[in-house]
């Protein structure tokens, strides 16, 4: 065990948060000590880094607007002298960002006392804090092998590692796929992101009700669906005469997605890691207003492969969805076989790799520990 400590920093959203809550889990695990530093809302998510020294940070922003400047770098530069006491008497090995502006004037922090830094990209674009730290830091961790937005001069320290899900999830790769027939049961697992998203509620239950009425019949739906819709949307199905299952929060997502056949989702990059992960295919509809459209990225790898079926949501109606379904409902043989394809681009050792990664920083060689980057590719370069 090797005893070093280390600060994570992150962004207050569950996509930068659950990433930076297995690493923590893990180097934990390992014998060193964690300390994270994040915002407001990142300290309210619960479940996520009990026990755990953690330090809210100003928060601070530059938009386009140059109104927003003078109060954005005030922040920035009071949450990097913020972060330089804790530097002080943490003493970290390294700092990691995992995106998200509270990551960003730790991450400066660090560069300037001198401590090895590197950032994790979950999405398939990189993000604008990692962009704007990408020159700086030591390393960077992906877990696409294609990365857009990122220059090529930065591959020699890019590594391909992949996006951490928890462990349940991991499990689900041990499992065979659910029995599944012409004739059989269909489960289907809708879900939206953190709080569920509109669009599914609205497409969703008119798109299963033009499917024939045998393959209708057969369905066992489970939907997320945002506080606001959730009893329309429960009448609509019981009008419909549709078996459904509804709640704004599915706090057992594992066993969910353990019986499910088929997979209605948008396309967050937490999202995209657990269905390979698990080797679940599925329907992924982007969202549109994603920054710099990461969503449409993030689902490239899957529908490649053969995974997974994306719609744009300019596309994304009630008979569009009905064609996909029936296409997959009366064919067992290729819905199982595009749940292998999903979970052959799976990477169930991202939480390790990044670890190993990450406890490299500090040595006197370059990390090696995940040895993929001649995996990884460019795309977009220098965007």
């Amino acid at each position: 065990m090797s005893g070093r400590h280390y600060v994570l920093a992150a962004g207050g959203t569950g996509g930068h948060m659950m990433p930076a809550h297995a690493l923590a889990e893990e180097l934990t695990r390992r014998g060193n000590r964690v300390a994270l530093i994040t915002d407001e809302r990142g300290a309210r998510i619960p479940g996520l880094f009990d026990g755990v020294q953690t330090h809210i940070l100003p928060a601070g922003r530059i938009t386009k607007n140059p109104m927003s400047w003078p109060a954005g770098l005030k922040a920035i530069l009071a949450g990097r002298t913020m972060a330089l006491r804790l530097f002080e008497t943490f003493e970290p090995a390294a700092v990691i960002g995992f995106g998200g502006y509270p990551a960003f004037p730790a991450l400066l922090a660090a560069r300037s006392a001198g401590i090895r830094t590197a950032v994790h990209e979950q999405n398939a674009v990189l993000g604008r804090v990692n962009r704007l730290v990408a020159s700086r830091v030591d390393a960077i961790a992906v877990s696409y092998p294609q990365i857009e937005r990122l220059p090529e001069k930065y591959v020699g320290k890019t590594w391909l590692v992949g996006n951490p899900v928890r462990s349940e999830i991991v499990a689900l790769r041990e499992q065979p796929f659910p029995a599944f027939s012409e004739d059989g049961v269909f489960r289907v697992l809708v879900v939206g992101g953190s709080q569920g998203a509109t669009v599914l509620s609205d497409v969703v239950p008119d798109g299963l009700a033009m499917l024939p009425v045998a393959l209708r019949r057969r369905l066992q739906v489970t939907q997320q669906c945002r506080p606001e819709d959730i009893e329309q949307v429960r009448a609509h199905y019981a009008e419909l005469g549709i078996a459904a299952d509804l709640a704004t929060y599915l706090n057992d997502l594992p066993d969910r997605l353990a019986w499910a056949h088929l997979v209605i989702a948008r396309a967050g990059a937490s999202t995209i890691a657990e269905l390979t992960c698990a080797g679940r295919p599925a329907i992924l509809v982007p969202l549109p207003s994603a920054t710099d459209d990461h969503q449409t990225a993030n689902v490239r790898e899957m529908v490649a492969i053969g995974g997974a079926r994306a719609i744009p949501q300019s596309k994304f109606t009630a008979k569009e969805l009905a064609k996909q379904m029936q296409k997959l409902g009366l064919d067992p043989e290729g819905l199982v076989n595009a749940a292998g394809r999903a979970r052959s681009i799976g990477r169930p050792n991202a939480t390790r790799d990044l670890a190993d990664m990450v406890e490299g920083l500090d040595r006197p060689v370059a990390p090696q520990a995940v040895g993929v980057a001649n995996e990884f590719k460019l795309a977009g370069a220098g965007a």
